[in-house]
């Protein structure tokens, strides 16, 4: 246990010997001001130096690296667990927002082939106070450059639906306790779907994404091995429930890969399903990892596709590409320090 996932109980007794406001001040002193017992100055430095001292107040996460790209508006931090697992956080700054990408999992078991997590391979599921204070960590770096944290994403390391339950558990202290709305919350999948059912079932209405990367079986399975266990139509009828319980949008997110999905054809393909749910489509070029050396659609091509989108009727934005000189960019993240990245290469179509 660490400091993000004890409860007020389990801070209660914690504190048994005080009197009961001091669980109030802790619990102000972490959720709202974001900061570590040692530094809470309404407890008495005696209290604060045995807090300290608790193994169950510790921090679940030691900074290894911090870097920074896009001239400071990304940071991504390498943090390293308890037990020696290491994940990857990143703070980017916006003119509007301030949002962070946690991880759920150290590592990932969804295999993705041009994922760098994916690639690594699966290694644990993440307690949810190590996902927390992943956020806290954020919105305190947030708050000390003068900006409010306002926007948490689950697109980091690990599936977040094969980890269900501490993931909702980590919304449910984003949403409660740290005060953001459920509404900036986006949880992301390639498609599990007893999570998606789970999801629409949940209280909170948070954002859902799913990661397609293609609109047709024979691609997906190539790309996104779980395709193989929930084939597109189960994903469809799954997306679909999931809108008609919540009302809430669902977005497509789309990694153009240069000759392999993005064709005027992947396009027609895509939109299909789009009309199913009124989806809406990110389009992401793909960024270079270690063991996927193939190149990312170039800029004509994304704004050919995007076109080709919009010309049926599809709303589709292209996501600016934040930190991939620092491997910080969505599919880099891999929870390891000094990686190089192979020169990327094309590749031929692959058959439908």
């Amino acid at each position: 246990m660490s400091r993000y996932d004890a409860t007020k109980a389990e801070l209660a007794e914690l504190l048994a010997a005080e009197p009961a406001y001091r669980v109030r001040q802790l619990w102000d002193g972490l959720y709202r001001q974001l900061a570590a017992p040692e530094e809470l100055t309404v407890l008495p430095a005696a209290l604060r130096a045995e807090l300290a001292a608790r193994p169950e107040l510790a921090p679940a996460l030691a900074l290894v690296t911090e870097q920074l790209a896009d001239d400071g508006a990304t940071a991504k931090w390498l943090f390293r667990l308890a037990d020696g697992e290491q994940i990857e956080t990143v703070l980017m700054y916006s003119e509007r927002r301030c949002s962070v990408c946690v991880s759920s999992q150290a590592g990932c078991a969804m295999a993705c082939s041009f994922c760098a997590t994916g690639q690594g391979g699966y290694r644990r599921q993440l307690r949810s106070g190590e996902i927390l204070e992943q956020v806290v960590r954020a919105a305190r770096a947030a708050k000390d450059a003068g900006r409010r944290l306002d926007h948490v994403v689950f697109m980091g390391m690990g599936e977040p639906l094969a980890n269900f339950a501490a993931v909702w558990r980590a919304i449910e202290g984003i949403v409660s306790d740290l005060d953001l709305a459920a509404r900036h919350v986006t949880v992301s999948t390639v498609g599990v779907i007893p999570g998606i059912e789970r999801l629409a079932a949940a209280p909170l209405q948070v954002n859902l994404a799913v990661s397609l990367h293609a609109a047709n079986d024979a691609l997906r399975n190539e790309l996104v091995p779980l395709n193989r266990r929930y084939p597109l139509g189960a994903l469809m009828a799954a997306c679909r429930d999931y809108v008609e319980a919540t009302h809430r949008r669902v977005s497509f997110e789309w990694a153009l890969i240069a000759g392999v999905n993005d064709t005027p054809r992947d396009a027609e393909e895509l939109a299909g399903l789009c009309h199913q749910i009124s989806a809406h489509v990110n389009l992401i070029p793909l960024n270079p990892t270690p063991g996927y050396p193939v190149l990312g659609s170039p800029p004509a091509a994304v704004r050919a596709f995007r076109d080709t989108l919009s010309s049926l009727g599809v709303n589709a934005t292209v996501r600016k590409t934040r930190g991939r000189e620092i491997a910080a960019a969505c599919g880099q993240l891999a929870g390891t320090a000094g990686r190089r990245v192979a020169a990327p290469a094309r590749r031929a179509a692959a058959p439908r």
